[in-house]
């Protein structure tokens, strides 16, 4: 048995235990919206980027807007990690922050098996592809925007599902293995590596690898 299964096996008790997130708001409406099934950004974001794709295709010509889309989906990853590690990892200790903080984030680290807040609430995610897509649009004009969104969102779409499935799942692919037990390290080992879920090589460039720690040790 390897370190991430004997790892796995100690936390799997802790986090069934913590499966059941408490409330995050006194409101059942507001707390009814931070609780989502991992279905719904599948139906909200496939049709965005099936109508982002025909858009695109309606603008370029097929190589073009393949070209682009994997740059999107490029941006994605860097924007994954940059995100996970400066917004989700900044934790004031008190006061608003410390709160803002538990709400975006410090949740799912207290309560990591907790089906309903593994994927982005749409009350989140849809204004912030909005607005994503605003920026896109007046960088880079109509005629590249489309194709760029739709490789952007098929790398969120694919970190929200990839994120649930190394939470619920054990891989049993070498790729699902190694992706689930970088995951588990950051969280049961160190939150301050492992930033990269779906896109692990990033961590490797700017040096928040669990293994580079490993390995410098």
């Amino acid at each position: 048995m390897g370190w991430a299964e004997d790892m796995n096996d100690h936390s799997t008790s802790r986090t069934d235990v913590l499966r059941a997130s408490p409330p995050m708001f006194e409101s059942r409406v507001l707390d009814a919206l931070s609780r989502v099934h991992p279905s719904v950004p599948v139906l909200i974001f496939l049709p965005a980027i099936a109508a982002m794709a025909a858009w695109g295709l309606s603008e370029r010509s097929v190589p073009a807007t393949l070209a682009l889309a994997l740059g999107g989906y490029a941006l994605w990853t860097l924007f994954e990690y940059w995100l996970h590690r400066i917004v989700f990892h900044f934790e004031p200790e008190d006061g608003l922050g410390a709160r803002m903080h538990w709400i975006i984030h410090g949740v799912h680290h207290d309560h990591p098996n907790d089906p309903m807040r593994l994927v982005m609430p749409p009350a989140v995610s849809v204004p912030l592809a909005a607005i994503v897509f605003g920026l896109l649009y007046v960088i880079f004009g109509e005629g590249t925007a489309p194709s760029l969104g739709a490789g952007f969102f098929t790398g969120y779409l694919v970190y929200d599902m990839m994120h649930y499935y190394l939470h619920h799942f054990r891989p049993h692919g070498r790729l699902g293995r190694m992706l689930r037990e970088r995951h588990m390290r950051h969280h049961f080992q160190d939150d301050t590596r492992g930033f990269g879920i779906s896109a692990p090589y990033w961590d490797e460039v700017f040096r928040t690898s669990p293994r580079a720690r490993r390995s410098s040790q």
